[in-house]
């Protein structure tokens, strides 16, 4: 469960989100003032009864009564009117400012460094984003306002109560304890209640997104049954946890009810007492006027138990989003260096680094890449290949040593222009739910597709795509799952071509693809590489025996660097490598 905060109303995150409404302050000063008419007409409607029957029907003034039922009905119009003004625009605010927040969230997110993500379940991100967001809302439209409108209406109510009959207002009083009491119980148990809400909330979006996401690792191993069967777990808890909050809305809400009923029962039976034994006669106007104060002092006193709840759950939420807000992970943007173009000359220099702080990958590897040139790094997994490339696009930071591109250290160039000019093609490629088009160009507008139908006639894959219904504008639907990896691949391609980079990086671009797609793979790469700096991670070494230069890797060190031929000719970790790997595939 998240460390969440426990109060009910946090002074220190309701301010911050205060600052979140300046943009709409005309709005919030609006719904304040509704709310302040709505607990002013509220508590006409009792008085104006009260005249129209001790005034108007005991004394049979018909003109009286006319006046008093007009004004009555123009109160309650007015009460309409300021009540739907309330709803409309304390939901609009909220929707507004979850609407700014949600922005900043994700422009926040977009800035974290790859370890936060690497540390951070998907579904509960999902859920800050979108779930806890309404929460927040909600504090708005359903919480903050409505109980300030609600302890108006009470103390409003209670101050009429004193002035128009003390006595009568000091019976509601002498119970309105019982029902504060009971409320206050109310408020803490649902509080601890709201955060197990959340965090299971939490736990099933998580499941369920991890599980969807890999259904066929699910069906292959036939795990159906397995995740079945934890899936009831989780959703039973899911389940237990809200029944606990409806559990204790079935015990307060009757219980308010019945001492709401108990305060109108003594109110007729003292009031009718003092009449029937003439000890002193209580106006019938005025017994019924207070028959509606109570429902006005009692009844907002069990909504604002209920608005708890919604301010509760505002807070827990708004709590859990702030600390994303303030989460500190993102790579340093501080560089000034912009190059509108590169050379394309790279240096490793004694770079050490590793995910974990005691676990190092990278144990100060030395290597340079000259311009135009094509090196191909190679080794066993785990050597720290893939590494390399995320250290180069500053998705991580090195621990020590420097990365230099074009003689300048990568963290004095603006992060943006770094990664302008690397163009990334990955063995699982990742497309959006969209048309071939739009994940070629990404949706930059600078991106035409007269330029991208050239671009894939240039390397050989405009037949394949023209094949496809629609041509570029097949969508492929959700991860590309309408496209086998093979041509997946090859809009990978594409889109690394049409950004024109001047570093190209293939991080094992052919590891899984049929033979039919990897000859248009060799076709492209050859186009692609031509005249630019590349990079080419490769598991099978047959397709890198042109490269200018080949770096092995084992166990995060650099054990050897020459050519093909030379490194056969050396005989050492390459050569036992190429010649495993030449002997496994003649047995296939």
């Amino acid at each position: 469960m998240d460390n969440d905060s426990g109060k009910a109303f946090d002074k220190r995150l309701f301010k911050r989100l205060l600052v979140h409404t300046r943009p709409y302050k005309a709005t919030f000063y609006g719904v304040a003032l509704a709310a302040i008419l709505i607990s002013g007409f509220a508590i006409l409607t009792p008085l104006l009864l009260r005249e129209i029957i001790d005034d108007a029907i005991k004394k049979s003034n018909e003109e009286k009564l006319l006046w008093l039922t007009l004004a009555m009905l123009a109160v309650l119009f007015a009460q309409v009117t300021c009540q739907l003004l309330f709803n409309y625009y304390a939901n609009w605010l909220g929707e507004s400012v979850i609407k700014d927040i949600r922005i900043n969230l994700f422009k926040r997110m977009l800035g974290f460094r790859m370890k936060y993500f690497d540390n951070s379940a998907l579904g509960v991100l999902v859920t800050r984003a979108v779930a806890d967001m309404q929460r927040i809302g909600e504090i708005f439209s359903q919480g903050f306002f409505v109980i300030v409108a609600d302890l108006l209406k009470m103390l409003v109510a209670a101050t009429v109560m004193l002035v128009i009959n003390w006595r009568l207002a000091l019976i509601v009083f002498a119970i309105l304890p019982i029902i504060g009491y009971a409320t206050r119980l109310f408020q803490k148990a649902m509080k601890v209640a709201f955060i197990e809400v959340r965090s299971q909330v939490s736990n099933l979006n998580s499941f369920v997104q991890e599980r969807i996401t890999g259904m066929k690792i699910v069906q292959l191993f036939t795990r159906e049954k397995i995740e079945s069967e934890k899936f009831r777990e989780i959703n039973e808890k899911h389940q237990n946890a809200w029944l606990k909050t409806v559990w204790y809305n079935s015990i307060f809400f009757p219980i308010a009810e019945i001492v709401s009923s108990i305060g109108v029962g003594l109110i007729v039976w003292y009031g009718g007492l003092q009449n029937v034994s003439g000890l002193e006669e209580e106006e019938f106007g005025t017994i019924f006027a207070f028959i509606l104060l109570i429902d006005m002092l009692f009844r907002p006193l069990r909504q604002i138990a209920d608005k708890f709840n919604t301010l509760q759950m505002g807070m827990v939420a708004a709590n859990r989003v702030f600390k994303i807000l303030d989460t500190e992970s993102n790579i340093p943007d501080v560089g000034t260096v912009e190059k509108a173009e590169m050379e394309g000359n790279i240096k490793f220099s004694q770079v050490r680094f590793g995910y974990l702080k005691d676990e190092e990958v990278l144990h100060g590897i030395s290597f340079s890449v000259k311009t135009g040139e094509t090196v191909a790094i190679v080794g066993a997994t785990g050597a720290g290949k893939s590494t390399i490339i995320n250290l180069l696009n500053r998705f991580y930071e090195i621990n020590s040593g420097a990365i230099l591109v074009d003689g300048i250290d990568i963290k004095d160039y603006r992060l943006a222009s770094l990664r302008k000019h690397i163009a990334v093609v990955l063995q699982d490629v990742f497309l959006f739910a969209d048309t071939i088009a739009n994940n070629i160009s990404l949706k930059d507008e600078s991106v035409t597709i007269e330029m991208i139908e050239q671009a894939a006639k240039q390397i050989g894959v405009d037949e394949f795509i023209s094949s496809l219904p629609g041509g570029y504008e097949y969508n492929v639907k959700e991860r590309g799952t309408m496209l086998s990896s093979g041509q997946r691949q090859l809009i990978a391609f594409l889109r690394a071509y049409v950004s024109n980079p001047s570093i190209l990086v293939l991080d094992e671009a052919t590891s899984s693809v049929d033979t039919y797609s990897e000859q248009l793979i060799q076709r492209a790469t050859e186009k692609i590489t031509e005249g630019r700096t590349s990079i080419i991670i490769a598991h099978r070494l047959a397709t890198i025996k042109k490269a200018d230069k080949i770096i092995v890797m084992d166990a995060g060190n650099i054990v050897e660097t020459g050519t093909h031929k030379e490194l056969l000719k050396a005989g050492g970790y390459y050569s036992n490598l190429y010649e495993a790997q030449f002997m496994a595939e003649e047995v296939a």
